[in-house]
C-alpha cells in the first residue's frame, strides 16, 4: 500500500528515523526527508529519499517539504530528560511548538494520516506493570509532558493520527550500516558496549538495591526494525481509512540492567561495570502491554534481545566512531 506514496519523514537522519526511511525506500514510498541536522547524521539518510535540511518550526522548510505528501512519520524531537530538566522551555519549544507548526501545515496540504514517534515517558513514574494505553498520562519531567502535549496537539487536528509510544528503543541494521550515534550516549546498550570494548573505563548501574529479581532496574527492549514495522502498519491503517489510535510499543518481557549487561557479555566480551546511587525518578520497572498493537494493528516484535545485542555489536564493530569514522 506504500508503494509510490509521498511520504514526510522528520527527524529522517536521526536513530529511529534513519531506519524507518531505509525501510520506506525498500517498499516504494517516495520519501522526504526534513532534518535540522541538529543530533541527525547526513549520512544515515538513504540516498533513495530526498533530503531537507531544516527545521519543524520553520514554515518555509515545513512547506516544501510537505508538498504532495500523503502522510506523515514525525521522529524529530529533543528527547533527553536530563536536558528537558535544565531547559524546559526550549522542549516545549521543539517538541511543542514544532508539532503545532507540522500540523498546520499537514492540515493545509490535506494530508491523510500521521505518525508521532512518541513514548512511554507519557505515563510518568508509579505506573503498574504492564503498562496499557488506558494508563492516565501523569509524566514525571518535561520531557514527558512536551511529548504528550504533542499528541493532544495532533489529536485536535483535522486528519487521524497514530502516537507510538516506544518504551526502550534498542538494536541496529542487522548489516551494521545504520546504528545509534548520540553525543552523549546514554542508552544503556551502546553504554555497555563501549564498556566492554574499552571506549570507556566501566559502566555505573544506578541502584542495585531495587525491589526487583536481582536488584537492578527492569526495562522492556524493542528492536529498532520492529519499531519501524509498527510504523508501517499504523500508515497502512489509517491510508486504509483507520482511525488513529495510541499504542504502546514493546516486548512485554522486561529485563533487568545485570541480564542487559550479561547479554553484551556473551556476545561482545565482559562489560566492566560499578554500582552506584540511585538516580533521582528511575522507576524499578517499566514493561509494555503490547496487546492493542497486537490486536488492532497485527504487530509483533519478533526480534528478541540477543538479537538486539548482535545487531548493536555489529553496527559498533563497523562504525566505532558512529557516521564520522
Amino acid at each position: 500500500m506504500l508503494r509510490g506514496a509521498r511520504l514526510l519523514v522528520t527527524g529522517g537522519a536521526g536513530y529511529i528515523g534513519s531506519h524507518a526511511v531505509r525501510v520506506l525506500c525498500d517498499l516504494g514510498a517516495d520519501v522526504v526527508v526534513l532534518d535540522s541536522l541538529y543530533t541527525g547524521h547526513r549520512p544515515a539518510v538513504d540516498g533513495r529519499a530526498r533530503l531537507i535540511v531544516g527545521d519543524v518550526r520553520d514554515p518555509a522548510a515545513v512547506t516544501e517539504a510537505m508538498v504532495g505528501a500523503d502522510a506523515v512519520l514525525h521522529f524529530a524531537a529533543l528527547a533527553l530528560v536530563g536536558e528537558s530538566v535544565r531547559e524546559p522551555e526550549r522542549y516545549v519549544d521543539v517538541n511543542v511548538h514544532g508539532t503545532r507548526c507540522l500540523a498546520q501545515e499537514a492540515e493545509a496540504a490535506g494530508v491523510k494520516a500521521f505518525v508521532l514517534s512518541s513514548t512511554a515517558a507519557t505515563y510518568g513514574e508509579d505506573v503498574p506493570s504492564p503498562i496499557t494505553e488506558d494508563q492516565p498520562q501523569r509524566p514525571c519531567n518535561p520531557y514527558g509532558e512536551s511529548k504528550a502535549a504533542a499528541e493532544a496537539v495532533l489529536a485536535a487536528a483535522a486528519f487521524p493520527a497514530t502516537f507510538l509510544r516506544y518504551f526502550n528503543a534498542a538494536g541496529a541494521m542487522p548489516d551494521g550500516s545504520l546504528g545509534e550515534d548520540h553525543t552523549p550516549e546514554t542508552h544503556l546498550i551502546p553504554l555497555c558496549i563501549q564498556a566492554a570494548t574499552g571506549q570507556r573505563d566501566q559502566l555505573t548501574v544506578f541502584g542495585a538495591d531495587w525491589d526487583t529479581p536481582d536488584g537492578t532496574c527492569v526495562r522492556d527492549y524493542v528492536h529498532v526494525l520492529d519499531l519501524v514495522d509498527a510504523h508501517v502498519l499504523a500508515l497502512e491503517r489509517m491510508l486504509a481509512g483507520g482511525d488513529g489510535a495510541a499504542f504502546n510499543l514493546g516486548s512485554g518481557v522486561g529485563r533487568s540492567v545485570r541480564q542487559v549487561l550479561d547479554a553484551v557479555g556473551s556476545e561482545v566480551g565482559p562489560v566492566p561495570s560499578v554500582d552506584g546511587a540511585r538516580r533521582p525518578g528511575d522507576p524499578p520497572m517499566l514493561v509494555a502491554s503490547a496487546e492493542r498493537a497486537r490486536r488492532e494493528l497485527g504487530w509483533s516484535p519478533t526480534r528478541d534481545l540477543a538479537a538486539i545485542v548482535r545487531d548493536a555489536w555489529a553496527w559498533h564493530r563497523s562504525h566505532p566512531a558512529g557516521y564520522a569514522g
